[in-house]
């Protein structure tokens, strides 16, 4: 496959191929003296996983643009690589040679490339998110959300009452009722869900 993409790249008048690297401490060391515009990264190499390869070498040459070319399809990973800075995913299963080259193209210019299919799985999780996001704001009562957005600014139960003139014990069980409702584990827990949820200042 990697002879096949070589190719084709090297086929088209305004690109240039560059190395082929089998496993990630190979690619490392490569880029350590030749660096490309767009470098196409596979998620599955044997010795280094996709996303801490793609960290380090965005954290050493941040201007190297990373497409993510693969077989895993779980939005997760899209979301996660797109996160840390990649500028495209493909995948293998649905990458011909005109959308490779339209990806590194946009990569190059600077534009973020999705995979057709990727893009309406995750305008779907998107969407669903919103909806579970609604529905699970609309089971908290006023006083929990204020709560909510008392403990994401730091403020201790004692604080919470003082502010709003209740009991501790009236903190401590809207704390559990949150928490039992936002399904946390603990107070960062709970941060973590205000902000997914945008019920923070």
């Amino acid at each position: 496959m990697a002879t096949g993409l070589q190719s084709v790249i090297a086929s088209t008048v305004h690109m240039e191929a560059g190395d082929v690297y089998s496993c990630g401490r190979d690619l490392l060391e490569g880029l350590k003296s030749n660096r490309p515009d767009v470098l196409l990264l596979d998620m599955q190499l044997p010795d280094i996983g996709g996303k801490e390869l793609a960290e380090t070498i965005l954290k050493q040459y941040p201007e190297v643009r990373i497409i993510v070319l693969t077989s895993l399809e779980a939005t997760h990973h899209v979301e996660e690589m797109i996160q840390i800075g990649c500028m495209g995913y493909l995948l293998k299963s649905t990458a011909d040679y005109s959308r490779l080259i339209q990806a590194i193209e946009q990569a190059y210019s600077g534009e973020v490339f999705l995979d057709d299919t990727l893009q309406k799985q995750l305008l779907a999780n998107i969407m669903k998110k919103r909806k579970q996001g609604e529905d699970t704001i609309a089971q908290l009562t006023r006083r929990e959300k204020e709560v909510l957005r008392l403990i994401t600014d730091e403020l201790t139960n004692q604080e919470i009452a003082d502010q709003l003139c209740v009991s501790v014990r009236t903190v401590e069980c809207h704390r559990l009722s949150l928490l039992h409702k936002l399904g946390a584990k603990n107070t960062a827990g709970l941060v973590k869900k205000a902000i997914e949820l945008r019920l923070t200042k």
